[in-house]
């Protein structure tokens, strides 16, 4: 029997496709919490680290269409005018009303203290982690955040598919759900996998037949029920609205499949939509009520490239965006400190330039909904973080 080959090293020999399987995990994670108080924190992890510039453009900026030749920007493409200097993807335009409505906003050129090795796993883990270094962390930033809540009433947190999520892991007890959905393989997981089993003839066959037999059953489900099955994200948006409306206050989960280093166009306007649908299914299942105690946040573990590469993508990066939605958001803003977009502005004359900490932005939002101490979340929750003045992201 062949050995048992560790995530780490599964991904380390199979250089040949890049990061796929970090950045977009067959399986996503996500979790839940009980609290005693009355608003509702979403984390939305994107993993393969999402190009901010690409999502929230600034569009006509200098150095951004000099470095991007094939990628379209700005509204004469189709993206929609948020502010006269940044314009958002058309593959999250089912956002815009909230925007009108006050309740979407941005954070732009941010990041966390990772910087130049641009490992997908080393960039998750210190953004799950909350630290400078994930070196001898074992428990996330979420998780002693709940340790912290006084009287925190500690429901059972939620884990779905086979791979741990650092950002809940510590002292905090969870189960595992699984959606009662067929899971969708991303076109770099699929070409991953058919790349790592085309030397065993055996291994290809069994993948071969188990796609053959998915593909199967979701078409027989098509025909019986007259529709095809949700998705597994959609499914885990209705659990985590339907959660959110009751005891839960605090949900965490990842969507994959960021890392574009070709063919970004087509493929970011297809993830940008599911986590649109992601977003509008929460807001439409939890109820004005709920929703208006809500605070939706994105964060990925790095930005890309500025400039685009040969094969119509971007590579690993510095400096990215966060997505913030609800309707306890201060919404309708491009929040942070615009860096530039001139070689002599870029990191290392190459990515976004980052102006502020991830970890901080995360801390007043956390602050603003459930008052948690400063010197707690800063020696504590993100231990070393040395939090910037309120930016008032909640209301």
């Amino acid at each position: 029997m062949s050995p048992v080959i560790s995530r780490r090293s599964f991904l380390g020999r199979s250089a040949i496709v890049g990061c796929s399987l970090a950045a977009s995990p067959l399986i996503t994670p996500v979790s839940f919490a009980s609290a005693p108080w009355d608003t509702r924190l979403v984390v939305i992890i994107l993993r393969g680290a999402m190009d901010g510039l690409d999502v929230v453009q600034p569009y006509g900026r200098p150095g951004l269409a000099g470095n991007r030749h094939t990628l379209r920007m700005g509204p004469e493409n189709g993206a929609h005018d948020l502010d006269g200097f940044f314009a958002l993807h058309p593959g999250l335009g089912v956002l815009m009303p909230l925007w009108s409505a006050g309740e979407l906003a941005f954070v732009h050129a941010t990041s966390t203290p990772y910087r130049d090795k641009r490992s997908h796993f080393d960039g998750q883990d210190i953004l799950e982690s909350g630290t400078d270094s994930a070196l001898g962390i074992r428990d996330g930033w979420l998780n002693r955040m709940l340790a912290e809540v006084p009287g925190m009433n500690r429901e059972m947190a939620y884990a779905i598919g086979s791979e741990d999520m650092l950002l809940m892991a510590g002292d905090t007890q969870v189960s595992e759900w699984a959606p009662d959905a067929g899971y969708e393989i991303s076109p770099q997981a699929e070409l991953l996998m058919r790349t790592l089993m085309e030397q065993d003839p055996a291994m290809a066959a069994a993948y071969a037949d188990a796609s053959r037999l998915n593909a199967a059953g979701m078409e027989m489900g098509a025909m019986e029920g007259g529709k095809k099955r949700a998705s597994a994200s959609v499914k885990i948006a209705e659990f985590a609205a339907d959660r959110l409306r009751g005891e839960s206050r605090i949900a965490a989960f990842s969507i994959g499949g960021w890392d574009m280093h070709a063919g970004q166009d087509r493929l970011m306007m297809r993830t940008l939509k599911r986590l649109g649908t992601v977003i509008t299914t929460m807001k439409e299942r939890m109820g004005p009520e709920v929703w208006g105690k809500t605070v939706i946040v994105t964060m990925t573990e790095f930005g890309r490239t500025v400039k685009e590469n040969g094969t119509r993508g971007t590579d690993h990066g510095t400096a990215g965006a966060m997505i913030l939605v609800g309707g306890a958001v201060s919404g309708g803003r491009v929040y942070g400190d615009w860096p530039g977009l001139t070689e002599a502005d870029l990191y290392k004359r190459r990515d976004l330039m980052p102006t502020t900490d991830v970890r901080s932005h995360a801390a007043w939002i956390i602050q603003g909904l459930i008052g948690l101490d400063r010197n707690v979340l800063e020696t504590v929750v993100f231990p070393g973080l040395q939090m910037t003045d309120n930016p008032g992201l909640v209301l």
